[in-house]
């Protein structure tokens, strides 16, 4: 393509790497019992009241769906406490990250994130045209001092995921108050929280909660983990009026799908599901760190969904390892983590797979370090 004119931009990215799939790893190595914990799903699958209504939609597949989403975001709005104008729907909240970048940015704008934080903030920023600015991370998690100190009349956006994906880290509202409070008017703070509903400290603090104190304030959320709607791809953005009209302005007609739309309504009225789901994940949780404890693993507590722990050897090798005996993992190089392996927390005979192969193929001969005495 030397002699076609393209973005050098997207020509320098990394394709995103999703978990491998259970379908692939059972065509190239010839397994059938199979284990994915790999895209920190939620492993209990759909509730009943979402398949009765995915159902019910599939009827309609020919017409187009609703592209304003009125019935979802009259729903939402009552269930989080903002006002449906506040609110812009999307194909996953991937797609709402992305749709912020093109909002906001331009050539010669800047957006800063944390080292070891979510790979699409950096495709997004790319894509949208503006220029990265990486913080390095503080315990793993943003520094949001350092993260200030990065700001100049450059910066337009900074990007916090609360908890972190994929280290599982958490900024309590002690620290993100204040934060927000000395962030310049110019620039605009997306608060990620696609994993809120697994955290369960008293000094956490709901993004939504805050949008009428912080006007540059972008709140972002998925239904693809506790809501165990991975595969139809719903997330949403919350933030002031004005600014959701703009994105609004920039997403594509009909990004939401009917399935996802009907499916979401469902999911927002099976309040079990999610407490259920909740429970399973800290029980799961629970198992998975005292195992790795066991083994002699030094992880990193999470506040989400999954754990990502020292292997003691490039994650590669790990997953590679594991892979053959069944077990798919995700190793985090591209993350700025060599040697880490994320683990999704699942059923817990997914759970205790996982520690049994762990134990086989992995170097487990680890000496305990401050994480675990912290954990």
């Amino acid at each position: 393509m030397q002699n076609q004119s393209i973005n050098p931009r997207i020509a320098g990215l990394s394709p995103y790497k999703p978990g491998k799939p259970v379908d692939e790893v059972a065509r190239e190595l010839g397994i059938n019992d199979i284990v994915k914990l790999a895209s920190n799903e939620n492993p209990r699958g759909p509730g009943a009241k979402v398949q009765q209504a995915i159902a019910e939609a599939a009827t309609e597949l020919s017409r187009y769906p609703d592209g304003g989403g009125f019935a979802l975001k009259a729903r939402l709005s009552q269930k989080i406490g903002v006002d449906a104008n506040q609110l812009t729907l999307g194909n996953g909240s991937n797609d709402v990250l992305d749709l912020i970048a093109r909002v906001v940015l331009e050539p010669g704008a800047q957006a800063i994130i944390a080292e070891h934080s979510f790979v699409v903030y950096r495709l997004a920023v790319t894509c949208g045209g503006g220029d990265l600015v990486t913080v390095p991370a503080k315990n793993y998690g943003s520094d949001l001092a350092a993260m200030l100190d990065a700001v100049t009349d450059a910066t337009r956006l900074i990007f916090i995921a609360n908890p972190n994906n994929p280290t599982g880290t958490r900024t309590p509202g002690s620290e993100l108050l204040p934060f927000l409070q000395a962030v310049p008017e110019h620039v605009w703070v997306v608060l990620d929280e696609a994993y809120l509903e697994y955290v369960e400290d008293d000094d956490h603090i709901n993004g939504a909660t805050l949008l009428a104190r912080f006007p540059n304030l972008i709140v972002t959320r998925t239904f693809s983990k506790v809501y165990g709607l991975a595969a139809v791809r719903f997330g949403y953005g919350a933030s002031s009026p004005a600014f959701a009209d703009l994105l609004n302005r920039a997403r594509q007609p009909f990004n939401v799908n009917s399935l996802a739309m009907a499916a979401s309504l469902a999911a927002l009225e099976d309040d079990d599901y999610v407490n259920e789901s909740v429970a399973l994940n800290r029980a799961g949780m629970a198992q998975m760190t005292e195992g790795l404890t066991r083994l002699g693993y030094d992880f990193i507590p999470s506040a989400g969904n999954f754990v990502a722990f020292d292997s003691a050897e490039p994650g590669n090798d790990l997953f590679q390892r594991m892979l053959r005996e069944g077990v798919i993992v995700r190793a985090i190089a591209e993350y700025g983590l060599p040697n880490h392996v994320r683990v999704s927390i699942g059923l817990a005979s997914e759970n205790e797979r996982f520690l049994s192969v762990l134990a086989k193929v992995g170097s487990h001969a680890r000496p305990k370090s401050t994480h675990q005495a912290e954990s």
